[in-house]
């Protein structure tokens, strides 16, 4: 491995990335000058590390050469082989898409389209509890708005009561936020708090779809319990795999655009004043949020036979990280990555990722985007920052935990 001017342990640590965020310098360093290198990190199984839109893109395209089956995180070194469950995120063709399909109708264009009304309803609570019109007050934007929005949209599409809703809110954070200690009961360990928080997040879901199973609904637990694929029904892993897939996507990567949008708009004001004086940009500047939060860092695939990225050569059975944090600011691609601009365009991100594994709940994560940011526009003259920022202990959810802002409406 080429000698880099970082410690390459700023790609995995977590406790960095919680203390200073993405580590943008290190990937543009790699952008620049090894776009496709090799990592031998402590703790972790080497991997090779995609930086540049290209080769992303490249990889993303070639679904049956970089598999998903084996993981979709960097793998610890020395781990356990454990059963990994059939999850839609962790297929590859042609089971992918049979598995795809089984809820892809609810989150169609038109699907997304026809929830506008409910979805709106649900923002409108939430913004005018968070906040109020009239003056000006402080918050914790992620406690009030960016974390319980999308939360109820995607509880509210499963079919979950609303008193569950906090529920689901603590086992995703303890799920997702493992390593992070704010997540963990005295004297857990990541892995521990990760296996007992699913164990209660599959408890309640089991209860869940055995209702459903006496009394179908028009949501999507009873999609999934209706389900089939290549002519079976789901088992009950699969069906449990999948409501756990979808809670936490739902809930965690739309929660991350919205708190790190705001984030944006404190740190360049006057991109908040463009977009109020000028609301035609609004699309632009959702997929602007998007390409600069970059809600998700990076995923892994495997080779699963001897290629070549960029002409360096990749064996199979090597774990490559896609980090699409990385080529969102890729200099090739984006005019000034570095500036926010909600006027960007074009903007090709990555931030849902490519190809085959294109997030399926794209469209409605914009739509709740769109919405929120419409309604913040109407009734928000000014945002910045009442305290430090608190990001999550991470290297693949580029979350804040805690977001304080003074807030003028107006």
């Amino acid at each position: 491995m080429r000698t880099v001017s970082f410690d390459p342990d700023e790609l995995v640590d977590p406790e960095r990335w919680a203390r200073d965020g993405y580590p943008h310098r290190a990937w543009t360093e790699l952008r620049a000058e090894a776009p496709v290198a090799r990592f031998e990190p402590r703790g972790y199984e080497p991997f090779w590390a995609i930086t540049k839109h290209a080769d992303v893109v490249q990889v993303s395209t070639q679904p049956r050469r970089f598999s998903n089956a084996r993981g979709i995180t960097l793998a610890r070194a020395n781990a356990p082989e454990l059963p990994v469950p059939e999850m839609v995120v962790l297929s590859d063709p042609p089971r992918h898409g049979a598995l795809r399909r089984v809820v892809m109708r609810r989150f169609t264009p038109r699907a997304a389209r026809a929830k506008r009304d409910d979805i709106a309803r649900i923002a409108a609570s939430i913004v005018e509890d968070a906040i109020p019109r009239g003056g000006s007050g402080e918050i914790d934007l992620v406690a009030r708005l960016a974390a319980p929005f999308p939360l109820a949209v995607i509880a509210w599409s499963l079919g979950v009561p609303r008193d569950d809703w906090d529920l689901l809110f603590r086992w995703t954070n303890e799920v997702i936020g493992k390593d992070d200690p704010e997540y963990r009961r005295p004297g857990e360990r990541p892995g521990q708090t990760f296996m007992r928080a699913r164990r209660e997040l599959h408890s309640y879901f089991e209860r869940l779809i055995a209702a459903r199973r006496d009394d179908l609904r028009d949501d999507l637990v009873s999609d999934l319990v209706r389900g089939t694929v290549e002519g079976e029904p789901l088992t009950a892993d699969q069906l449990l795999a999948y409501c756990e897939l979808l809670v936490e996507a739902g809930n965690e990567t739309t929660r991350n655009a919205i708190s790190g949008g705001v984030l944006a708009f404190c740190e360049h004001p006057d991109e908040w004043e463009k977009l109020r004086g000028r609301r035609e940009h609004l699309s632009d500047a959702v997929e602007e949020i998007l390409r600069w939060v970059s809600p998700i860092s990076h995923f892994t695939r495997v080779a699963t036979e001897d290629c070549t990225i960029r002409g360096v050569d990749i064996a199979a059975g090597d774990q490559v990280a896609l980090y699409y944090a990385s080529a969102n600011r890729d200099e090739d691609v984006f005019d000034e990555p570095f500036a926010f601009r909600v006027d960007r365009r074009p903007n090709q991100h990555l931030a849902f990722g490519f190809g085959e594994h294109f997030c399926m709940g794209a469209q409605l994560a914009r739509l709740e985007l769109e919405i929120v940011l419409a309604l913040l526009l109407d009734r928000v003259a000014s945002f910045e920052l009442a305290g430090p920022v608190e990001r999550l202990s991470s290297i693949v959810n580029g979350s804040i935990k805690h977001l304080p802002l003074r807030y003028r409406t107006g």
